[in-house]
């Protein structure tokens, strides 16, 4: 009867047998499992990277779920892709920006950028989206210099009007109230605050005096809105 015990000779080659590397996979899997586990304890990772880590997926998160579910920035990208302009993600750089703002428009590229760890909310994301998009229609649709003061300050007016940024409950928030004009207050303070920063303005009263001389016709310009919602 065959024994079934090993030989001796077998037993020491089965030992002496490399053993199989782990899977690519298995290495992947570990790798996330770990990165997920420095994130939630943050043992063995800076406090610097995880916190721009953690800021970042919420950014991502919330921009993907904005542009696929949010009435106002979904109908500002389909009125940009009537104006020729195909607008994805990828247009959404989510960035660690300094605490003084929660996003911005840049020309020179066509990119919004969205200030990672900024927003309070989803909402305010969503009110952040919705006033660069209109910053991008008018730079698609009317061609803006945006180093002519009035030019700019044209745009400030439509996209603070238009998205969102002075709606009662934000300028509550902000600690500004009244009960007369809210809106066009908090319109024209922001859009003077906004000119100034321009490199072309040279003080504030060159700003307020900008936002002054367009301030008609750009506040009752709401495309491609039908109204201020």
């Amino acid at each position: 009867m065959a024994s079934s015990e090993p030989s001796s000779s077998s037993a020491s080659s089965a030992a002496e047998a490399p053993s199989s590397p782990p899977s690519p996979k298995g290495n992947a899997f570990f790798r996330r499992w770990q990165r997920e586990f420095s994130l939630l304890t943050g043992l063995g990772i800076d406090e610097d990277e995880r916190v721009n880590t953690i800021n970042r997926r919420n950014c991502e998160r919330w921009k993907r779920e904005l542009f696929h579910y949010s009435p106002s920035v979904t109908f500002m990208l389909k009125h940009l892709k009537l104006e020729g302009a195909e607008v994805g993600p990828e247009h959404f750089p989510c960035v660690p920006c300094d605490l003084q703002r929660a996003g911005g428009f840049d020309h020179t590229t066509g990119n919004v950028i969205l200030c990672q760890g900024n927003f309070g909310s989803k909402k305010h994301m969503e009110h952040t989206m919705t006033h660069e998009l209109v910053h991008l229609y008018d730079n698609v649709k009317f061609k803006v210099d945006w180093l002519n003061l009035r030019h700019h300050a044209c745009s400030e007016i439509r996209a603070n009007s238009l998205g969102g940024d002075c709606k009662w409950l934000r300028e509550i928030q902000r600690g500004q109230f009244s009960f007369s004009k809210q809106h066009q207050a908090c319109v024209r303070r922001r859009a003077v605050l906004s000119v100034m920063s321009n490199p072309a303005c040279t003080d504030k009263a060159a700003a307020e005096r900008a936002v002054n001389e367009v301030w008609e016709s750009c506040f009752n310009d709401t495309r491609p809105f039908d109204e201020i919602y």
